[in-house]
């Protein structure tokens, strides 16, 4: 019987063994081809969504060091709207004082001259009341010492006397 087990086993080892040759040639003709081709196809597209991460990853720095370039480049331009902006303010502040000023002396020359005209109309009449004042005294005083006709000839041959005849 030990012998009989003992042919098994061979026999059954033999077997086994041209089973498992068998089962690895259709396993290698059958199943590790599409094995094989499914890794590498895996591995292909592993290495492609790398490749394609790398490029986006490039892409994305790319973007950004634009989108830093782009917002650099905007302040500047608002930093010198803003310049531009304080400037203009600036000129039409200085503009509306010079001129505000020389409206004021353009106003204060004309109040002077009309204060000037009306002083000189006041001194005029005055003048006039002055003259027109003493002329009625002067003609009061004549007529109080001339009241007689000695007196008017008195006056009168003085005054001949004064003046030379020529």
């Amino acid at each position: 019987m030990e012998k009989l087990i003992s042919e098994f086993s061979l026999g059954l080892f033999v077997w086994q063994t041209v089973i498992f040759v068998g089962l690895l040639f259709a396993l290698k003709k059958f199943a590790w081809k599409p094995i094989l081709d499914s890794v590498n196809e895996r591995e292909t597209s592993i290495k492609d969504a790398l490749a394609s991460a790398e490029e986006a990853r490039a892409e994305m720095q790319s973007l950004q060091s634009d989108n830093q370039r782009i917002l650099k480049e905007a302040r500047a331009e608002k930093e010198a709207l803003l310049k531009e902006a304080r400037q203009t303010k600036a000129e039409l502040i200085n503009d509306a004082k010079v001129e505000a000023q020389e409206e004021a002396q353009k106003i204060l020359t004309q109040a002077q001259e009309a204060i000037q005209n009306e002083k000189r109309a006041a001194v005029n009449e005055l003048k006039q009341q002055v003259g027109s004042i003493a002329l009625d005294i002067a003609e009061k005083v004549l007529q109080k010492e001339l009241e007689s006709k000695d007196k008017q000839m008195q006056l009168v041959s003085q005054l001949l006397q004064d003046t030379d005849l020529k």
